[in-house]
């Protein structure tokens, strides 16, 4: 038997999954997602799935460590933790801060821990990159005591841009330590900031929802409009949520579909404008986190749309121009990784992000090995 680290991302209707065999350096073995956790099936069921099909797909592995994608460590997780009783405790009271996802991910520990309770367990932030931010990218302009509760950016998909943080010596050389933004595009997106690897600022704040359009959620919206909604139309906060993770972004506008591809595809006026609200809202933070900067090298395309969307990378590096920007369109349709000229001022790239592979990392170097 070869040992072999677990990589669990467990959400409200899915567990993402992936083994890696111990070594050096770490070796993929197997990657899946088990879907329909709602209803009949919980993370227990989920759990015993993904056993079943590590010694059916990966037979001769034994499962020595489990790495878990946590999506808020708050203030007091600047760095990966190994999870005893008084780290769930903690990641518990966080619960507030992340509803919709950090719940799901604590099940998926607990319920490892009640049947392998001599499992190392390990919990990956995705909070954790961005707490070298400076005091001021942290703040709200709110009354001292309200910062000191908690509420401040900070900052999410960091385990993202870690994974791309690594890849940018390779391809950047010197630049990779400089000014570089990282935009993350998926069903959820952001934009980060980094100098010298180390992110600086970001577009999501103490919650995922802030910053760009994403498929179901506005990204940034002027308060007010929920105090009109609860105003005028006696919307409590069960229907704000609603409103702000379901039924907003790409899928609200448009009234069609919550994937870019559909929308790219259709001819309707509410797709078209959906995705120039997208690119629209990517060119304005890119804007604003040149201007923290004071200036840009690179720029780099990461997550499901960033790395497979090559029309929002052109319509974005197009408003750019301004920047630096040449872009090569043949390099783009490719996929890069480079996607701008020789003689371009700034740089652009696509890159693979590989969250479960930086998680599996911190996990083997917890483990000792």
């Amino acid at each position: 038997m070869q040992d072999a680290i677990a990589v669990l991302n467990a959400g409200s209707s899915s567990l993402k999954f992936a083994v890696y065999r111990l070594g050096h350096p770490l070796e993929l073995a197997l990657r899946g997602q088990i879907e329909a956790l709602a209803g009949e099936r919980d993370h227990a069921a989920a759990l015993a799935e993904f056993e079943r099909r590590v010694a059916a797909e990966a037979p001769g592995l034994r499962i020595v460590a489990a790495g878990h994608r946590v999506v808020h460590g708050g203030t007091r997780f600047a760095a990966p933790a190994l999870i005893t009783a008084a780290v769930l405790a903690e990641l518990r009271a966080l619960v507030p801060l992340a509803p919709r996802h950090q719940p799901h991910a604590l099940a998926a520990i607990e319920r490892l821990r009640a049947a392998r309770p001599e499992l190392v367990q390990v919990a990956c932030f995705d909070t954790a990159f961005h707490r070298t931010q400076p005091e001021l990218a942290q703040r709200f302009a709110i009354p001292q005591a309200l910062h000191d509760a908690g509420i401040r950016r900070y900052g999410f998909h960091g385990l993202s841009c870690e994974s791309i943080a690594a890849q940018l010596p390779e391809q950047l050389g010197a630049a990779a330590e400089g000014r570089v933004i990282v935009l993350h595009l998926g069903s959820g997106a952001s934009a980060t900031a980094l100098r010298e690897r180390k992110s600086v600022a970001t577009s999501m704040g103490m919650t995922p929802l802030d910053g760009l359009v994403m498929s179901t959620r506005a990204g940034a919206l002027d308060p007010g409009v929920l105090l009109h909604l609860m105003r005028e139309r006696g919307w409590d906060e069960a229907r704000l949520s609603r409103l702000l993770y379901d039924e907003s972004g790409l899928l609200g506008v448009s009234g069609l579909s919550r994937d870019l591809r559909t929308l790219l595809a259709s001819d309707a006026p509410s797709a078209k404008l959906a995705v120039d609200l997208f690119v629209e809202s990517i060119v304005r933070e890119t804007g604003a986190l040149a201007a923290v900067l004071g200036g840009i090298a690179a720029l780099v395309f990461t997550g499901g749309i960033g790395e497979n969307a090559h029309e929002i990378r052109a319509r974005v590096c197009a408003r750019l121009t301004w920047l630096g920007f040449a872009l090569d369109e043949s390099a783009n349709v490719r996929g890069g990784p480079r996607i701008t000229r020789e003689e371009s001022a700034v740089s652009a790239w696509v890159l693979a992000t590989d969250e479960e592979g930086v998680i599996a990392r911190h996990t083997a170097r917890l483990l000792g090995r």
